[in-house]
Order: C-alpha cells, then sequence, then structure tokens
C-alpha cells in the first residue's frame, strides 16, 4: 500500500472513530462539571448535584455507575429537574429507582419538566405519589425552606416559562406563575429554584426581575448534537445554533444567575452526538469565605 493511501486510510479511521466516539460516548460515558458560585446569604457551603432530562437512560445495571458518581459527589442536595422518563413511554420503574437509590446518598427534590407532565396526562398516574413513595420531595408549584449545613435555605419547583408580570398584558406570563414566584422570593434566605424550562431565564430579563438566587434549569439537552467550536446544533424554544444551551448564565448585576444542564439522555427522534451526558456539581459557598482565598 502506498503511502499515500496509507494516509487516507488513517484519516478515514480516525474520522470513524471521533464518529463512533460521538455517538457511543454521548448515550453510555458520563462527565462531571463543576461550578463555584457565592452569597453573602450563606454562612457554611453547600453542594448540590443536579441530575435532568435522563429520559429513561441507564448507566449500568439499575443506574449503577450514575449513582455511584452522584455519591463520589459527596452532595448535600440532589436536584432532579425534570424529563427524568418519556412522557408517552408507560415506564416508571427506572426513574422511581433512580430516586430511590439517590435518597440514600442526600436529600432528594424533583421537579416536573414537560415529558412528566405529559406522562401523567397520557397514562392518568400521579408521579408525585410514585417519587414520594420512592423518598424524594417533589416541588411542584411548592417550595420548602430546608436547613442545610446549619442555615435556612429556600427550595422551589416550577414547570412554566415564569414570565414576570409586565408580560401579563400581552398574554404571554400567567398571573399564578408570577403569585407563586413572587411569594417563593419573599424571603432572607438564599432561594433556589428548580424550573425545568430556561428559555425565558436566558432570552427575558427573568434573572433580573426574580429576586431568586439560582435557578437549575435543563430541556435544551446541551442542543443535542453538539459541534466542535459551534456548541449546541438545535435547542427547543431557541431554534437552530442557540448558543446559550449549557452552563452558567448571570444576571446583569451578577447577583443571580441560571445553571443549564446538558442532561443525562435523549427522548424520542435525535440521538444526541458529540454530547457527553452530565452530571452538575456546583458548589454555593459564602461570598466572604470565597474573597479570602
Amino acid at each position: 500500500m502506498s503511502a499515500g493511501r496509507k494516509r487516507a486510510l488513517a484519516v478515514l479511521l480516525a474520522i470513524a472513530a471521533v464518529i463512533a466516539w460521538g455517538v457511543f460516548g454521548s448515550k453510555y460515558a458520563l462527565e462531571v462539571s463543576n461550578y463555584v458560585l457565592s452569597s453573602p446569604k450563606l454562612t457554611a457551603p453547600i453542594r448540590v448535584v443536579q441530575l435532568t432530562d435522563l429520559h429513561n437512560s441507564e448507566f449500568g445495571e439499575n443506574n449503577e455507575r450514575l449513582v455511584c458518581m452522584v455519591a463520589r459527589q459527596h452532595p448535600d442536595l440532589i436536584l432532579m429537574t425534570g424529563d427524568m422518563l418519556n412522557g408517552r413511554e408507560d415506564k416508571t420503574e427506572i426513574a422511581v429507582s433512580l430516586v430511590r437509590r439517590l435518597t440514600e446518598v442526600a436529600p432528594v427534590y424533583f421537579s416536573y419538566g414537560n415529558h412528566e407532565v405529559t406522562h401523567q396526562s397520557t397514562f392518568q398516574k400521579n408521579l408525585t405519589v410514585l417519587f414520594e413513595k420512592a423518598g424524594a420531595t417533589v416541588l411542584d408549584r411548592t417550595y420548602e425552606d430546608v436547613t442545610v449545613n446549619g442555615q435556612t435555605i429556600r427550595l422551589g419547583g416550577i414547570y412554566g416559562y415564569c414570565l414576570p408580570e409586565k408580560y401579563l398584558r400581552t398574554g404571554e406570563a400567567k398571573r399564578w406563575e408570577c403569585e407563586f414566584l413572587k411569594e417563593f422570593q419573599n424571603t432572607e434566605s438564599y432561594t433556589l429554584l428548580l424550573a425545568h424550562l430556561p428559555t425565558c431565564w436566558i432570552r427575558n430579563d427573568n434573572l433580573d426581575i426574580w429576586q431568586i438566587d439560582c435557578v437549575f434549569s435543563g430541556h435544551e439537552h446541551g442542543g443535542q448534537i453538539r459541534l466542535p467550536l459551534i456548541g449546541g446544533l438545535y435547542a427547543p424554544d431557541q431554534g437552530f445554533f442557540p448558543g446559550r444551551s449549557s452552563g452558567i448564565y448571570a444576571s446583569q448585576n451578577g447577583k443571580r444567575v441560571m445553571v443549564l444542564s446538558r442532561g443525562l439522555g435523549s427522548g424520542v427522534g435525535v440521538p444526541r452526538f458529540g454530547n457527553v451526558p452530565e452530571i452538575v456539581v456546583v458548589d454555593i459557598v459564602p461570598k466572604r469565605a470565597m474573597e479570602e482565598e
């Protein structure tokens, strides 16, 4: 074989390997993304693990690899931000079993995504009962004040776009969402909101108007197909080449943030590519302590 043909074969093999990893790694691999936030409202650090958009995926038998990786992070809280199952698939045990196992690691808080909403209406199942029997606290238009490392924080969950009150006159905002968020933010404690839909937090002015310290979202799947130097190819509610499909996004004054996870799985349709499933770990530390480092 000539040198030119050998080089061509090597290039083709390299391309095939990249494509194979882009498909295989995006379905079976796992990686941890770490972020550090700070707040003067805290007196002690809090470590949060976020899981989202599982879509009935499994990482090892009974999700053993996923549970072990979460356990190694030693979280204080585990937040599940929706689409842990598939809306039109009558299967709940994968998500329920995962909740059951993770409650042995840390307290689990669960909020709904569009697939939980669809699943309940399609199969007439009460998912709140299922997940709470497994040990999770389901936050569906509700919130709780909880003590973590000797301090009170407020945890809430909502499925909706959460547009501020000024959008009521255009009919885009929903009054019940506004009423819930006004009540939720009325506290001196640090606030964590589980809100599956990220669009209005990164495209509108939700982060600037709502006085909520940290919002955890999913839904975008990191753009589903991720390309080098470009990022995500397509995201719901944002369209092609959304740009903002994963990571940390801040309000204009930098005081409030949204954490947007690429998630763990895919719904029906186009598979993930170049998009390794993600466990998000966020350390929220007292601002004074962070400034002294």
